[in-house]
Formats: C-alpha cells, structure tokens, sequence
C-alpha cells in the first residue's frame, strides 16, 4: 500500500514555484510516494471557484499557475489519481484522460456532486447512472472511475434506504468503484468500517484522517465540537480502518484534511501524519529530516 497527500491540504503553500517545491521536498522527505491532484487546483480557476473553496475551509491557493507536471518530476513524486467533477469528465472526457495519462495516472476520481439532493430517489439513481456511463467510456480507455464520498451520501432517500446504498448497488463494478473517505462517514455517525466491509474490492483507495478536538483549558458542557486531526492524535479506530483496507486490498491510502492543522501549518501536519503511516509500513521508506 503506498502513501499519498490529498492536493487540497496545499493550497497555502503552493502558492509560488520556490514555496511549492520546499513543500513537495518535505513531502516526500516525510515518506510520501505522491499527491493526488485536482484539476481545479492545477489550472487557474476563476474567482468564484476560489472563493467558494475557502469559504468551506479548503483554499485554492495560486497552484494553477504552476508547471505541476516539471515540479512533480523534479520532486520524484508520483500521481495517485485525477480528481474532477462529472460535468467537466463527461463533457471533455478525452481531455480529462489525456491529463490523467499526462500525469502518469489511471485513475479519475468523482469528487461528489456541488448543489446536489442526495436526499431525492430519482437524482441519486440518475447519478448512478451517469457514473456508469462515464464509467464505461474510461473503461474502454483503459482508465477507471472511482467516486468519493463525503456525509451526504447517507442521507436517506427513503426509509432504510441510503443514498450511497444505491450508488453501491446500481453502479457496474466494472466500469465504477469507489474511494472511501472514513472521516466523513464517522462524521455522519456511521459505522465506517462496516461500509469499507461492503465495499470490498471495490474499494480501491482509502482517504484518511483522525478525528477529534484541540481544544484545551476549562470547558463547558456539552462534548466539544470535534475536527478533523493528525493520524494517530484523535479518537477514530484507525487501526480497525486500516485493517479493513488491507482486507479490501486497498493498495493506496490518501491523507486529506482540510483545516484545523497543528500550528495551523497543513506541512507540519502531514508530516506527524506520516509518523502513523510509517508505524503501518505504509509506502516509500522516508524520513523528516528538514
């Protein structure tokens, strides 16, 4: 199993071609085999975009005005995959897999839906259908299509019947599987080691981090809101998860956060995530020597 950094955790510090390339020295310093990019971060994106992304907590940074394939193989960091939204895979699909081959990649990565009713029946199966569809046509490419999930997907569209259990069940295993994020699951209240048990082999990637709170000093009742955390600081059953993967034959576990890092420094943060990885013999052997 190999060891990624989401690119959304970057968007602070890829800001400049000097500062992007100290950034991705450490990161594969701390033992990283590579990113996973997103295409709204490696092309310039509109102001609109940029807004939207910081104002949920995940700034863009100026990353999209950067040579990412130069700095990339300078940096000796692979691709893990291609994440993109489905409107743009399935109105530009041989652009979008042109990219992805460009980076070394098979795989393309649906994000999850902006301005979506994961909550109506008949919008959840009409997703599931395009996904097939797009599926189907990377698949003939020889590129697969995985879909990320955030806690919207266990909404329910009906009694006992969850968003997310339709995109399992009527999506072709052939042409779509999935990339779990755990945190958001956890965050929903759902048993998220029980869902990567029913995705099996279906699940090919694994997005990961700890859950919890940093709060310190006298508080009041009730529990403190919890955040996402480093690998290992929190209270998420990280070995379970981790164990579960290995079942499923994951073989590429992604670190994601999107704030709340250690002295508010999202490099310093994947870096003590890195400790946890290493624990697991996760990736490339590394260190964290600066």
């Amino acid at each position: 199993m190999k060891k990624y950094v989401q690119q959304i955790m970057l968007g602070t510090v890829t800001a400049r071609e000097a500062q992007a390339r100290e950034t991705l020295r450490r990161i594969r310093a701390a033992g990283y085999d590579g990113l996973e990019l997103n295409r709204f971060m490696i092309h310039p994106s509109s102001l609109m975009v940029r807004m939207l992304t910081r104002a949920a907590g995940m700034p863009t940074g100026n990353g999209g005005k950067l040579d990412w394939h130069g700095l990339l193989a300078e940096s000796g960091l692979e691709v893990a995959s291609l994440h993109a939204d489905l409107g743009s895979l399935e109105k530009e699909t041989e652009a979008v897999i042109d990219e992805a081959r460009s980076f070394g990649t098979d795989r393309i990565v649906i994000t999850g839906m902006y301005r979506f009713d994961y909550g109506d029946e008949k919008s959840v199966r009409d997703l599931a259908a395009r996904l097939n569809s797009a599926g189907e046509k990377l698949q003939k490419a020889g590129i697969s299509l995985l879909y990320h999930n955030h806690n919207v997907e266990l909404l329910q569209v009906r009694p006992g019947l969850r968003a997310y259990d339709i995109l399992i069940t009527e999506t072709d295993p052939a042409c779509v599987n999935f990339e779990f994020d755990s945190f958001w699951f956890i965050d929903g209240g759902a048993d998220a080691r029980a869902w990567m048990e029913r995705l099996g082999s279906r699940m090919k990637m694994w997005h990961a981090t700890d859950r919890g709170s940093r709060q310190k000093g006298p508080a009041m009742t009730p529990i403190l809101k919890a955040d996402s955390m480093e690998l290992g600081t929190g209270n998420m059953d990280l070995d379970a998860l981790y164990a579960q993967a290995v079942r499923n034959g994951v073989d590429a576990v992604v670190l994601e956060s999107h704030r709340n890092w250690i002295d508010r420094d999202p490099v310093k943060s994947l870096e003590l995530s890195a400790a946890w990885l290493r624990e697991k013999r996760i990736g490339r052997e590394g260190s964290t020597e600066r």
